[in-house]
């Protein structure tokens, strides 16, 4: 088996790896609309998994809006440009987070993802799939459904589609569920309802949400998760330490805490 760097023209570049090396899981988390909470989400999910002695990668998958390293405080100096000009190995690319998972940070402020070639998304998934020490590789997604969100989507072995009960959010959750039925047919795809006021009412949403699947895409994708509003989620964000640090024994830590056995 070999680890890959990704070169540009959707080349590739070959390294040996171990024969220990197997693939990781990957999972997707999308939203179609912004402001729902998925990065957090992604986050604390990772932090979730690697608590539970999963090795975790977390890859920043919204190249033009990256924030994962902004919100763990992580510095500068490492992100996925070296891995995607071919120029170094995911290895080099990579940090340390103090929660315990390693990120792939994306590069704030470039349009560089939106441009790949399939050919090149392509190769970065199967290295993302292929990287040594690693369980389960989350990818987190840009908001919107562009043709790199869709095609990354389809490459997850697993994908976590988050909403919460506004309008907007459903209809967008919706259309990234449609897309995903049609790019993927009979792939893994899973909902998690955010920010809900209570259980009852993260059951009420995920019930509108899968009601309209199951009657205009003929599935009922299964509830994942519901994650209850917590007023200490942004306490933690703005102090850029993970919640399962801050506040282990919130709401929202167990709620994501439980999303993570479920995966597991």
């Amino acid at each position: 088996m070999t680890e890959t760097a990704v070169a540009p023209e959707g080349g590739v570049r070959d390294r040996e790896a171990t024969p220990a090396s197997r693939p990781a899981r990957l999972v997707a988390v999308a939203s179609g609309k912004g402001g729902v909470g998925k990065t957090w989400l992604s986050i604390t999910l990772a932090h979730a998994l690697a608590r539970s002695g999963a090795g975790v990668l977390l890859f920043d998958g919204d190249l033009g809006l990256a924030n994962v390293d902004v919100q763990l405080g992580l510095a500068g100096g490492r992100d996925v440009g070296p891995l995607l000009a071919g120029v170094a190995p995911l290895e080099d690319c990579v940090q340390t987070s103090a929660a315990g998972f390693a990120v792939l940070a994306g590069s704030s402020g470039t349009g560089t993802f939106s441009a790949l070639p399939d050919a090149t998304i392509d190769r970065l998934a199967a290295v993302l799939a292929g990287a040594r020490g690693y369980s389960h590789v989350l990818l987190d997604l840009g908001a919107g459904l562009d043709r790199t969100v869709r095609r990354m989507a389809a490459t997850a072995a697993t994908l976590l589609v988050v909403t919460t009960d506004e309008p907007t959010a459903l209809t967008d959750a919706y259309a990234a569920l449609k897309l995903a039925t049609h790019d993927k047919p009979g792939g893994d795809r899973r909902i998690v309802v955010n920010l809900a006021a209570s259980r009852a009412a993260g059951e009420r949403t995920y019930a509108t949400l899968a009601k309209a699947c199951e009657k205009f895409l003929g599935a009922r994708p299964p509830l994942a998760g519901i994650i209850r509003r917590d007023p200490r989620v942004p306490e933690a964000i703005r102090r850029q330490t993970p919640l399962l640090t801050r506040h282990p024994h919130s709401e929202a830590a167990a709620d994501v805490s439980a999303l993570a056995r479920a995966l597991l």
